[in-house]
Formats: C-alpha cells, sequence, structure tokens
C-alpha cells in the first residue's frame, strides 16, 4: 500500500488581484466592516501609486512554487504542497480541508519570519480548527527568522545596500522594520517584537555591524496604539543628529508589496528626502531560490522532528 504524502501549507496574507477586487478586500481586513469612503480612497491612492494593485500574489505564487520544486527535488513523491491565503482565495480553510484528503499529516508554514499572537498564531489556530475533526495531524512552523542561512543571507543583502550608499554620506544608520502590531499583544507577552529585534541583532552580527535600530511601519488605521516607533517618527530623530543616509532593511516582509514598495519607496522615501537624508532598503527576497532552500530546509526539519540548529 502506498504511503499518503506530507502535506505542506504554505500560507500568506494574500492582496485584491485587480482593482474591483479591493473593496471586499479592505472588508474582509475589518472583519466584515466596510471601510469609510476615505480609508477605501487612500487604499486605492496607494495601490494606483505603484502601479494600480500589488505584485503580491504573484510574489507568493512564485515562492510556493519554489517550495514545490524545492522538497520535490529533495524527496520526489514524499511532500504535497498547497497555498493558503488569509483574506484572499484560496482561503486557509479551504485548502487544509482539500490537503487533508490526500495527505497523512501537514506541516503548516506562514510566509512571515516572526512568531505572533495576531500573525502566524491566527493562521495556525484557524487551520487546526479547521483540521479538528479530520484526525489529520497538524504541525506548526511558527517562526522560521532563526532557521539557518537566513541571517547571512539578508546580511548579504544589507552589505549591498550599504555598499551603494554614496561616499559623500559619512554617516549611516541601518534600521530594521517590521510590520507593526497592536500594543495589546505587548500585554500577553507575545514575541514578536523581541524576535524582530533578535533578528535584527542576528543579520547585523552576520554583516559585521556594530550598531542598528528597530523600527515599525504600516501600522493599521485603527483608534487603538500600534507598536512604535515607527519609521516615519525615527528619520527626522535622525536627521536632527545629522545622520547622512539611512539603509532599511525590512526583514518582517519577504516579497515586494504594498508596505514595501509604497510604506518604504514613497511614502518614507519622500519624507527621508525633505530632512534632507539619502534613504534606500535592501532587495526583497521574493523567490531568491537561496531563501527557497531556508524556508525547504525548515519544513524538512520539522517533518524529521529534529530541532531548530
Amino acid at each position: 500500500m502506498t504511503t499518503p504524502p506530507i502535506g505542506v501549507l504554505v500560507m500568506a496574507y494574500g492582496t485584491p488581484g485587480s482593482p474591483e477586487e479591493v473593496e471586499p478586500y479592505y472588508t474582509r481586513i475589518r472583519h466584515g466592516h466596510p471601510p469609510t469612503k476615505e480609508l477605501l480612497d487612500d487604499l486605492i491612492r496607494r495601490y494606483d501609486a505603484i502601479g494600480g494593485i500589488s505584485p503580491l500574489a504573484q510574489r507568493t505564487a512564485a515562492q510556493v512554487e519554489g517550495i514545490r520544486a524545492g522538497l520535490d527535488a529533495a524527496a520526489p513523491g514524499r511532500y504535497l504542497v498547497a497555498f493558503g491565503s488569509k483574506y484572499t482565495d484560496p482561503y486557509l480553510e479551504d485548502a487544509a480541508s482539500a490537503l487533508a484528503t490526500q495527505v497523512s499529516a501537514i506541516i503548516g508554514i506562514v510566509l512571515t519570519p516572526h512568531q505572533a499572537t495576531l500573525g502566524s498564531g491566527q493562521y495556525h489556530d484557524r487551520v487546526r480548527a479547521t483540521l479538528e475533526s479530520t484526525g489529520v495531524p497538524y504541525r506548526a512552523i511558527n517562526h522560521w527568522y532563526d532557521e539557518a542561512g537566513f541571517d547571512e543571507l539578508m546580511a548579504r543583502r544589507l552589505n549591498d545596500a550599504l555598499a551603494q550608499v554614496p561616499t559623500s554620506c559619512p554617516s549611516v544608520e541601518v534600521l530594521f522594520t517590521a510590520h507593526s502590531l497592536p500594543e495589546k499583544i505587548l500585554e500577553l507577552g507575545d514575541p514578536y517584537p523581541d524576535q524582530v529585534a533578535d533578528s535584527g541583532a542576528r543579520i547585523a552580527a552576520a554583516a559585521g555591524l556594530e550598531h542598528f535600530g528597530v523600527a515599525w511601519q504600516s501600522a493599521g488605521r485603527t483608534r487603538d496604539p500600534w507598536i512604535g516607533p515607527s519609521i516615519l517618527e525615527v528619520l527626522p530623530e535622525f536627521a536632527e543628529a545629522g545622520t547622512d543616509a539611512v539603509v532599511v532593511c525590512p526583514v518582517g516582509f519577504v516579497a515586494d508589496h504594498l508596505e514595501v514598495l509604497y510604506d518604504l519607496d514613497i511614502e518614507a522615501m519622500a519624507l527621508a528626502d525633505q530632512l534632507g537624508v539619502a534613504l534606500s532598503r535592501t532587495a526583497s527576497l521574493n523567490d531568491d531560490p537561496e531563501f527557497i532552500a531556508v524556508l525547504v530546509n525548515a519544513i524538512q526539519r520539522v517533518e524529521q522532528g529534529l530541532e531548530q540548529p
């Protein structure tokens, strides 16, 4: 009798596939509450500024295909890979249900490096609830920022970006950024802020840097306070201190999308220009083969019951 494969559910946030999908997508993000016209117009404006729609869907599809190919090359026929999204079709519940009928167990990995109750935790909780009645075992990869090879990969990109800073800018600061989350996660003892800081420290060490900072970006437009300081708050402080250039490493993001292409490349860049600070960032990982290899290794390690290095 043929042994069923191991299921691998790759998960990501999702993004609207066309301008017509923006409003229903925004409504789902707001848990069924339609956005005000002001909020919707602002989101459409930001999408228009990066070309009308985010390239995230294509970037994510390439990452999933890379993982599928990498696992198949390592162990032909052993893994069955599926993709599920938090806010767009195919939804992660549907993907998990379909996968459960074909596999002996499922490993879940979210395309975000760090663990957060309101981030990766929600994905895994939704999958567990879906699989509860199926009897299919589920193993969650809660974070993978400390997976072997990730620090070195990011450090090379950081050093590449630093090498592009003009020699006319002798005072250079490095900022690691990640998506802000509501401050209420701090009351829960959420590991997210500490993991982001640890991630920055590990990459800085691999890059041979002694000084760096951590800032947050892309906070939601809600009444609740979000984790800070924001990069938009930190940049004026750097300018006042005489900093000539800032290199941003958006370590919390693994692909080009709105939070990178607009929040950093347009909004933060415009502020830095006003302040007379040269701002640049590291190149996004997207489907870089070295990055895909990190994710493949993480999946195989968990499937084999091995501890993280």
